[in-house]
C-alpha cells in the first residue's frame, strides 16, 4: 500500500484537489489517503472541505493578518517537517502555483519524497505576472516526479524547459471534475441563495465578477472598478455581482467606487456551491481568476479576463475567454460587445471547454496504480 499525502493550502486548491482525494479513497486497499492544509485561506478552505466532505489529518493553521509571503514560506516549512517525519509518505501531491505548492514541494524534495504536480506546466512567460504564481509553479516544476499537465500546451511547455516527456501525462484540468460534480447538486437541489438572487436578478442579465490578483492593486482596480460602475450605468437592464475578495487592497477601491451603483450587488466571498450556482446564472463573467477560466467554458459562460498575460490561453484561443488586462476602456468596451451583439456572444458561449471532459482524476489515480505496480516489477 502507498502512503499518499495531499497537501494545500488555499479555497483553489482544494476545488482542485478534492475529486482526486474522493477518487484516490476508492481504492483503499491501494493507497492510503492522507491530507494535510496549511490554511493559507482559512475560511475559503473550510467552506470547500465542507462541500466535498474532506477532513484534514493536519492542519497547520499557519494564516495570520497581513503575513508576508516571506513569512508564510518560512512557516510552511517548518510545520511540514514533522508530518513528513510522522506520514512518511511515498507521494507528495501538490496542485497549481500558490506559496503553499512552493515551498510544499521544496520540503518533500528536501525529504526524499516522490512529488506529484496537478495542474502542472502552466506558464505566463511572465516572472511577475502572475506574482508569485509564475515562479512558484516553475519550481514545482523542478523538484516534481510526476507531471500531471492539464492540456496539451502545458505538457509542450514543460518540455520546452527540459523535463523528460516521460513523466509528463495530460489529464485535464481537475477543476471540471470539481465543477461538474457540484454543477448536478446545485441544479438538482439549489442552494439557499437561489431562492435570494433569483427575485434579485429577475429577467435582468448578470454579469458575475472576481478579482484578486495582487498585481492589479492600486491603479488596476481603479481601472476595473470605474470599468464596472460605466458598464452599470449604461445598461440598466444588467446586475452585476461581486462577491468581493477579503483582502483590503480589493475591498477598498470597490466599496468606494461601486457600494452606491444601484445595480451593483457587492457581497461577500461565497461558499462553492453558492458560486457554482452563480456561474451557471450568469450572463457573462468578468474575471482575474485562473480557475473560473478553466470553468466557464464548461457552462457556456463567455470570460472578459482582466489581465495582460494568461497561463492559461487555450480558452483565448478557442475563442471563449478575451483578454482585456485592468483596463478601463477595453473592459467597457468589449462588454458593450457582448451585451448588445447576439451574434458576438454566441461565438464565445458556444467555443466549448479546452481543458478537460471530468475524467482527469481518475487518469491521475490510474497512473499512480500503474506506476505503484511497475516499481514492484
Amino acid at each position: 500500500m502507498k502512503r499518499i499525502l495531499f497537501i494545500f493550502g488555499t479555497r483553489p486548491e482544494a476545488i482542485k484537489l478534492a475529486p482526486v482525494i474522493m477518487e484516490f479513497r476508492r481504492h483503499p486497499d491501494s493507497f492510503d489517503v492522507k491530507i494535510c492544509v496549511t490554511a493559507q485561506h482559512r475560511q475559503m478552505l473550510d467552506q470547500v472541505m465542507e462541500v466535498f466532505d474532506l477532513r484534514a489529518d493536519f492542519d497547520l493553521d499557519l494564516m495570520q493578518e497581513k503575513q508576508s509571503l516571506l513569512q508564510l514560506s518560512g512557516r510552511v516549512f517548518s510545520a511540514l517537517e514533522s508530518v513528513l517525519v510522522e506520514v512518511k509518505p511515498d507521494w507528495v501531491f501538490i496542485q497549481g502555483d500558490t506559496t503553499t505548492v512552493m515551498a510544499a514541494g521544496v520540503a518533500a524534495f528536501y525529504f526524499g519524497c516522490k512529488i506529484a504536480h496537478v495542474e502542472a506546466g502552466l506558464r505566463s512567460h511572465n516572472r511577475f505576472s502572475p506574482f508569485p504564481e509564475e515562479i512558484n509553479r516553475r519550481i514545482a516544476s523542478v523538484v516534481a516526479d510526476l507531471h500531471f499537465a492539464p492540456t496539451e500546451t502545458a505538457r509542450k511547455a514543460l518540455i520546452a524547459e527540459g523535463i523528460d516527456e516521460k513523466i509528463i501525462h495530460v489529464t485535464g484540468n481537475t477543476v471540471i471534475d470539481a465543477l461538474l460534480w457540484v454543477r448536478e447538486r446545485v441544479r438538482q437541489h439549489p442552494p439557499q441563495i437561489a431562492a435570494e438572487f433569483d427575485s434579485i436578478i429577475g429577467d435582468r442579465r448578470m454579469i458575475l465578477v472576481t478579482g484578486h490578483r495582487r498585481e492589479s492593486f492600486g491603479e488596476g482596480f481603479e481601472q476595473i472598478c470605474l470599468a464596472l460602475k460605466d458598464i452599470a450605468e449604461e445598461f440598466n437592464d444588467v446586475i452585476i455581482v461581486y462577491p468581493v475578495h477579503l483582502n483590503p487592497h480589493v475591498r477598498e477601491p470597490v466599496n468606494r467606487v461601486l457600494g452606491a451603483v444601484k445595480n451593483v450587488r457587492l457581497i461577500e466571498p461565497l461558499q462553492y456551491t453558492d458560486f457554482v450556482w452563480m456561474m451557471d446564472r450568469s450572463f457573462l463573467i468578468i474575471t482575474d481568476s485562473g480557475g473560473v477560466q478553466e470553468e466557464a467554458p464548461s457552462l457556456g459562460k463567455p470570460i472578459l479576463v482582466m489581465r495582460d498575460v494568461t497561463e492559461r490561453m487555450e480558452g483565448v484561443e478557442a475563442g471563449t475567454a478575451k483578454l482585456v488586462g485592468a483596463k478601463r476602456p477595453r473592459i467597457v468596451g468589449e462588454a458593450r460587445l457582448l451585451l448588445t451583439d447576439t451574434t458576438a456572444y454566441e461565438q464565445m458561449a458556444k467555443a466549448g471547454n479546452p481543458y478537460g471532459d471530468g475524467n482527469a482524476s481518475q487518469r491521475i489515480s490510474n497512473m499512480i496504480r500503474q506506476h505503484h505496480r511497475s516499481s514492484r516489477l
